[in-house]
């Protein structure tokens, strides 16, 4: 089989025949049984951990979180005294989430609580000595970060000088140094006995809220009327989805959860983003959010203020909350027209064959520092190569974005470089820095130096990895039915993927606007099936006679009937006679 697209297709091989009959005796469907196996859910009971309600239990608890006995007692302290507290974001969409939510739960138990969010071009991304200063004369005696500061060392001391009480709460990878803070919040130190240490910004925010919930009702603290931090799972569920955390153990229960409050609405500013980008909220899902809630969420941030999205989070009515929907609309229309001009931008510095290299790195005074990580993502997926993408700044600092691949660890390669960097922080996938403009080019050579050695002799091309090959009599809605179970999907719990080979095309259809997408019908001599492939309309000409087809299996409904249309992810030519 040879792929259209050169992509690799990796198929799981099939898991003992044991296990498969485990899980069939135990009422499994098959299809769904070696999924599921192949997933290392290889008896009954583990089936059942991961397709059943999430239970909470000990390993739950959120004052197993290293530091959150002594968060709560400050906070606690805060409320009962009518210090000012603020809480300090990030401007993405975990952080803005985040942000919402600590300061929400804050009011409601009584607190003078304010969010800051900083500028991304004025400030940087993290905790900033400025502000933290300015927020010390402005009277605030506590900061809580959500989201960010997990690096910030030296921010940290100079905020305690002035006077504050900083609480770190964040999700990022840890440091050889912890900040200096009165508590500092994240499953991810090496010392935290916390089970999941995946948790998203926002997931993190929202134990400490669960917390000082469960500290108030202990003692019989003022709490507020009629709210419990599961309100506000919507949130959870958007800035989780948003940062692509792995959907598996706490984060998918967090997240289906929370899908399940997104069908249904509360706030105001969710019904209004529903409106603007023509969301129903019935059919909101993990891939609702990846691609029509989050991404005008972070708009706001990337090329404006991100106060302007966390406005339209807290907005009280849907008349407030449209107008504001309406603009964070328009302002993500123009980052998408920004991010492919950039793009082009990059490719012109890479040369002819980017494949080539074992690292991509762009860098141009023309970039906006909000866009640059959306072209290094772009930049990763087109040409499988981790990527970085820096603005240059004219005030001799430029600031850089990385998107990488499975096989290379971008932060630690960034940890490598370190004394090129004023600062630096993030996942094995993505990372941010800032850096002296005369430090661009070793930095440039030292990361270029670093993946030629980690990826020498390896086979770097985007793989598909296909869970079952299924002949067409084999997809039903039953099927579909019993797939419905793995969801939530997506980061670490991706959409289950199939193949069938040797079909033939018995129709070729373009449809969309400008034509760009592609509906077969494809037969294997005996059944037919409709099947779409988005964005194949170009390769109309180029289909085989008889082809194979990478595919999800999805269920939708038109005038009234259900149908099983093909979600085609990859096209290749069939061996089959």
């Amino acid at each position: 089989m040879a792929s259209l697209s050169d992509r690799r297709w990796v198929i799981a091989p099939s898991p003992p025949a044991e296990n498969l009959e485990a899980l069939a005796a135990a009422g499994v469907h098959p299809v769904l049984a070696r999924i599921l196996c192949q997933r290392g859910y290889t008896d009954p009971p583990g089936a059942r951990s991961f397709l059943e309600p999430y239970e909470y239990g000990e390993d739950d608890n959120p004052f197993r979180l290293k530091g959150m006995a002594e968060a709560v007692f400050r906070l606690r302290m805060a409320i009962r005294r009518g210090e000012p507290v603020a809480v300090y974001g990030d401007f993405d969409c975990d952080g803005v989430t985040s942000t919402v939510l600590l300061t929400s739960v804050l009011r409601l138990m009584g607190a003078d609580a304010r969010p800051y969010i900083p500028d991304r071009v004025d400030e940087g991304y993290g905790l900033n000595t400025p502000a933290l200063v300015r927020l010390a004369d402005e009277g605030v005696r506590v900061v809580v970060t959500v989201d960010c500061g997990i690096r910030s060392l030296e921010e940290v001391a100079a905020g305690s000088a002035a006077g504050l009480d900083i609480i770190i709460t964040d999700h990022h990878s840890v440091g050889s140094d912890v900040p200096p803070a009165l508590a500092v919040i994240n499953p991810q130190q090496p010392d935290c006995p916390y089970p999941e240490k995946r948790l998203a910004g926002v997931g993190v925010t929202y134990k400490l809220v669960q917390a000082l919930y469960m500290e108030a009702q202990r003692r019989g603290y003022r709490v507020g009327e009629g709210w419990h931090p599961d309100d506000w799972l919507d949130l959870v569920a958007v800035g989780t989805v948003a940062d692509v955390m792995p959907l598996e153990g706490e984060n998918r229960m967090l997240v289906k959860r929370g899908l399940n409050r997104l069908r249904s609405p509360r706030l105001p500013g969710l019904q209004a983003l529903y409106s603007v980008a023509r969301i129903r909220p019935d059919q909101v899902g993990a891939s609702t959010i990846g691609f029509g809630i989050g991404p005008r969420i972070n708009a706001a941030g990337r090329l404006d203020s991100a106060m302007r999205a966390y406005d339209l989070l807290v907005a009280g009515t849907l008349a407030e909350a449209l107008p504001l929907a309406q603009e964070l609309d328009a302002i993500n229309r123009e980052r998408q027209e920004k991010t492919r001009l950039m793009q082009e931008w990059a490719e012109e510095q890479l040369g002819d064959d980017p494949s080539g290299l074992p690292l991509l790195f762009a860098e141009d005074s023309r970039f906006e520092q909000g866009v640059v990580g959306l072209v290094a993502s772009r930049l990763a997926q087109r040409y499988y190569r981790p990527s970085v993408v820096v603005q240059r700044g004219e005030d001799g600092e430029s600031h850089g974005s990385c998107r990488s691949i499975p096989e290379f660890h971008i932060t630690r390669a960034l940890e490598e470089c370190a004394a090129l960097l004023v600062r630096f922080g993030g996942h094995a996938a993505a990372a941010g820095f800032t850096v002296r403009n005369e430090h661009l080019k070793p930095l440039r050579e030292r990361l270029l130096s670093i993946a030629a050695g980690r990826l020498q002799g390896r086979d770097l091309a985007p793989a598909l990895h296909i869970d079952a090959e299924l002949g067409l009599a084999d997809v039903t809605h039953t099927l579909a039915e019993a797939l419905e179970q793995l969801e939530p999907t997506g980061e670490g719990n991706p959409q289950p993927l199939f193949l069938t080979r040797g079909l033939s095309v018995s129709q070729a259809q373009l449809i969309g606007a400008e034509e760009q997408h592609l509906r077969l019908t494809v037969t294997d001599g005996s059944l037919a099936c409709e099947a779409i492939a988005f964005r194949w309309g170009t390769r109309v000409d180029d289909l085989p006679g008889r082809l194979d087809l990478v595919y999800h299996v999805e269920q939708d409904e038109w005038n009234g009937k259900r149908r099983l249309p093909l979600n085609v992810r990859d096209i290749g030519a069939s061996e089959e006679a």
